[in-house]
């Protein structure tokens, strides 16, 4: 009897699995292009690359980066709108793909970069030069405010760099700090991360400062937590580091760009493979390109390519679940274009799919359930 019982289990574990292959991918945009009605939400296969609307959340204003809340029950919204700026909370219904605003609260100038765990919600505000952090309540809105902490200083470049400009705050693997890029002061923050306490929930632990001109933006670790690769905006650079609680040391400076270009620059967004075999950063300028790494011994880099995203103004980028798919986010050409990865080699091949929608700048999978 009990063997009989086995074989159903097993099989119902196995369709179960099998069937983990549809996901939310929600698109944050700007909404000021009148291109864009909010926040939208598609169903996407892994298997086909097939994708299907399932909503659009209205009557938001420019949400143009987007962070999952915990047990993906909550969304989190950056509202990008100069001096009256703000992070909006909604509840999520996976199977819907349905938001329903929850509240909102003001943030410092133009938050470009949103977080959140299951205590807290932080934003990196870039013409505010701060971040600011909020408690999340059990209903998953926001607190009032509990810190809002303030860069200060400049670097070389006029008139990018002529105030602080915080473009991302990200927890490190351990849990124990965040890591906050400053572009305008070309330097790297790390913060001691105190979930549970309110105005002192983010303590100074130190800055490191990264070659003049670089433009901190965004950074992303390894699988294994021990290297972090940064992507600088101005310079379209990768600088890699190497981690060990709450200590970054540089160990290679390598370029998105090949030799010769002469072209603008505005180096944006940097992601890992599923796998941690490659890692892929996008920019934007006159180059509009994907450029392609290796993952070597020691974490450090090696180029095996370049691709044009097809399109302008690659903001954004994601790498699907299974890691078959990478879909580009194009603000100037309003629509995402879907690649095929080469799981062994890295290169990316146009799957001719594209989604149409107004100046998308964030992308996000979510479980459907």
């Amino acid at each position: 009897m009990r063997a009989l019982l086995f074989f159903p289990v097993i099989l119902l574990a196995m369709q179960s699995y099998a069937q983990q292959t549809d996901y939310n991918l929600i698109i944050g945009t700007y909404t000021n292009t009148g291109k864009s009605e909010g926040i939208y939400v598609y169903n996407f296969n892994t298997n086909t690359a097939d994708f299907k609307a399932k909503s659009i959340t209205k009557n938001v204003e420019n949400p143009s980066y987007l962070a999952l809340g915990a047990g993906n029950k909550t969304i989190y919204a950056v509202n990008e709108t100069g001096a009256s700026s703000a992070v909006s909370a909604f509840r999520f219904d996976a199977a819907s793909g349905k938001l329903t605003f929850l509240n909102k609260q003001a943030t410092g100038a133009d938050p470009c970069y949103v977080i959140a765990d299951q205590k807290n919600v932080m934003t990196a505000n870039y013409s505010g030069g701060s971040i600011s952090v909020f408690g999340i309540k059990k209903d998953g809105s926001l607190s009032a405010l509990k810190l809002l902490a303030q860069h200060t200083g400049k670097s070389i470049v006029k008139p990018q760099q002529d105030q602080p400009h915080v473009h991302m705050a990200q927890f490190t693997p351990d849990g124990k700090y965040i890591v906050v890029n400053d572009l305008g002061t070309d330097k790297i923050f790390l913060y001691k991360y105190n979930p549970n306490l309110n105005e002192k929930v983010l303590q100074t632990q130190y800055s490191i400062e990264v070659t003049p001109g670089t433009g901190p933006r965004h950074l992303v670790f390894s699988k294994d937590g021990k290297y972090a690769y940064l992507v600088g905006e101005i310079n379209a650079g990768i600088t890699v580091f190497s981690y060990s609680d709450g200590s970054l040391n540089e160990i290679q400076q390598t370029k998105l760009t090949e030799e010769g270009f002469n072209g603008q620059n505005g180096a944006a967004d940097i992601h890992l493979s599923p796998d941690g075999k490659f890692l892929y950063a996008s920019n934007r300028g006159s180059e509009n390109k994907i450029t392609i790494f290796a993952i070597e011994k020691g974490g450090l880099l090696s180029i095996r390519g370049y691709a044009s995203t097809l399109g302008k103004g690659p903001r954004n980028f994601v790498i699907d679940p299974s890691g078959k798919y990478l879909l580009v986010g194009h603000q100037y050409t309003n629509d995402v274009v879907i690649f095929e990865r080469n799981l062994e080699t890295g290169a990316l091949k146009d799957t001719g799919k594209r989604i149409e929608v107004g100046a998308p700048v964030c992308l996000v999978f979510a479980p459907v359930k």
